[in-house]
């Protein structure tokens, strides 16, 4: 957010808040201005849609760094939930599946939702029953650490179901 300092400020009178971060009360822009020179800080418009706007006397520096300091500590605690992508065939090997599925379950408890596509090739396209089941049964192993968000359905050449971890509430219940 961009706040305006010293000169920008256009407003003829001010509710002031001094340095020590009591309020002074309505005043000139011109008593506020030399309020804010004399104490060797600057005058920054903290409310600019009320009337008359607010106007506090700070260190304009040393607010923006422990404003971009708390925005920056908000983003931390923010997660962002992303979409792994596993790929499967209808005729995927024992094995193979099974690292499929550990990496699968390495990302849900990341936190991160799974995407598990089947794709079908050429005469793979008329048993769809086949992906079906591969499909269910991947779910069946990742379902004591994850739901399914979206069921399988079809698009294309490929059969997809989406996987979502549970969430933090449900699994201090369960």
């Amino acid at each position: 957010m961009n706040f305006r300092i010293n000169r920008q400020i256009r407003a003829f009178k001010v509710r002031l808040i001094g340095p020590d971060g009591k309020q002074i009360g309505v005043v000139p822009i011109k008593d506020a201005m030399t309020l804010a020179e004399t104490s060797g800080l600057d005058l920054v418009e903290i409310a600019p849609n009320v009337d008359p706007p607010v106007c506090k006397v700070i260190d304009y520096g040393k607010f923006r760094f422990d404003q971009t300091k708390r925005e920056k500590e908000s983003k931390k605690s923010q997660h962002q939930v992303k979409i792994k992508e596993i790929k499967l065939k209808p005729n995927i090997d024992e094995h193979d599946f099974l690292t499929k599925i550990k990496q699968a379950r390495g990302f849900i408890e990341k936190g991160h939702k799974v995407k598990i596509a089947c794709f079908f090739r050429g005469r793979e396209m008329a048993f769809p029953q086949l992906g079906e089941k591969l499909l269910q049964r991947a779910c069946e192993e990742l379902e004591e650490i994850a739901q399914v968000e979206s069921s399988s359905k079809m698009m294309g050449r490929s059969m997809i179901v989406v996987l979502a971890p549970f969430s933090q509430k449900k699994t201090k219940t369960t």
